[in-house]
């Protein structure tokens, strides 16, 4: 296999251990072994103090993908495989494409949603938004780039990097484009339950169309990252059956210890997603007072949903060298749009920590300094 380097993943492993602080992390503030422990019901915990560190089912832990079926409608354990996410998209990629299929991505994009397609010799069409109209995606557009050959449509909401989140209306528009041809579509919704008005979750693309799989697990949502636990959730039983076949030539399954923190953190799941929220909350009235006092360094479109925004830099230097010298001046590491294949204008900022407003700070000294 030929596949290009990961770039944001190789921006990480320079920085994220060594910086000292962090800007650009996609993730909510992570859970402690002892508070997640806490959470479990009595039967749970048993299973943890009980537990032999033994070989897993492969599609994952029967009581884990029936905890996990419960946040779906319409949708059985059976229909739910569990890996880490990443090895999720690999798996799924290399089940349903073949060299010459044509897919189309949301862009910018996590690259693994697009490079992985490309390495197998898929033609990939980026779906860009509109920054114009707070990064909405035109359907419209994506309208444009279908074609008789496009197999799989990959969507992200809300979505990494911006924070867009589409209506509800306009995402049954989107799959109705893809049903009216039968193209499959994978729904990356690795940020779902963390929109900054609950009311405005989407529905999961796994329950309104029977040709959808769903990516979610406990790496954003959950702030879960270290136990690297993710499904897929799809009615699509013979291509699930070819992700499991693949997955004896990867992980073959899942850390036993893993899994069964993972029915704690999924049985707790509502109480864990509002810890975050209201995080998140907080952090944003934070990113709205630096947003108003430095509207000459940046410009940003408030996100719905998720824990990261792509605010514009005005400041007059490339994305990427303005990174650079951040981390080298003062210790924290930004993420520049360019590790996004999104030219050289934009950054991500991370507002899932609880450390953000002191790094707020830190970064608004360094602007007073040396942009100012």
């Amino acid at each position: 296999m030929n596949i290009a380097p990961f770039a944001l993943e190789r921006y990480f492993s320079r920085h994220e251990f060594t910086a000292r602080y962090l800007l650009s992390c996609s993730d909510c503030e992570a859970l402690t072994l002892p508070e997640l422990l806490a959470r479990a019901d009595a039967g749970t915990r048993g299973l943890w103090d009980s537990l032999k560190l033994t070989y897993t089912d492969t599609a994952g832990h029967p009581l884990l993908r029936e905890a996990i079926a419960e946040i779906y409608t319409g949708i059985d354990a059976r229909d739910i495989v569990v890996a880490a996410p990443e090895e999720l998209i690999f798996l799924l990629m290399h089940a349903l494409l073949e060299p010459g299929h044509h897919v189309i991505t949301t862009a910018p994009a996590y690259q693994s949603l697009h490079e992985v397609a490309r390495s197998i010799g898929c033609e990939v069409s980026m779906w860009e938004p509109d920054e114009g109209r707070g990064w909405s995606f035109d359907l419209d557009r994506l309208e444009t780039l279908l074609r008789p050959d496009t197999r799989l449509l990959v969507v992200n909401f809300p979505h990494n990097p911006t924070g867009h989140l589409p209506s509800g209306d306009a995402f049954a528009a989107l799959l109705e484009l893809a049903r009216a041809r039968g193209i499959y579509v994978l729904s990356d919704e690795m940020y779902r339950f963390l929109e900054h008005a609950p009311a405005t979750t989407l529905p999961s693309a796994c329950e309104l169309y029977a040709r959808a799989f769903s990516l979610f697990g406990l790496s954003k949502s959950f702030g879960l990252p270290g136990l690297r636990i993710g499904w897929l959730v799809s009615r699509q039983a013979d291509v699930l059956r070819k992700v499991l076949e693949l997955k004896d030539y990867t992980t073959i399954c899942n850390s036993a210890p893993g899994e069964i923190l993972a029915i704690m953190a999924v049985r707790d799941r509502d109480d864990i997603f509002a810890g975050h929220r209201a995080r998140l909350q907080t952090n944003l009235a934070v990113l709205d007072r630096f947003f108003a006092d430095y509207a000459d360094c940046f410009s940003w479109h408030r996100p719905a949903g998720g824990s990261i925004c792509f605010p514009r830099m005005l400041i007059d230097a490339e994305a990427s060298a303005f990174c650079d010298a951040l981390v080298e001046r003062a210790g924290i590491m930004l993420v520049p749009s360019s590790l996004f294949q999104f030219g050289e204008r934009h950054v991500r900022i991370g507002y899932g920590r609880d450390d953000l407003a002191q790094v707020i700070d830190r970064f608004a000294a360094c602007l007073d300094e040396h942009y100012r």
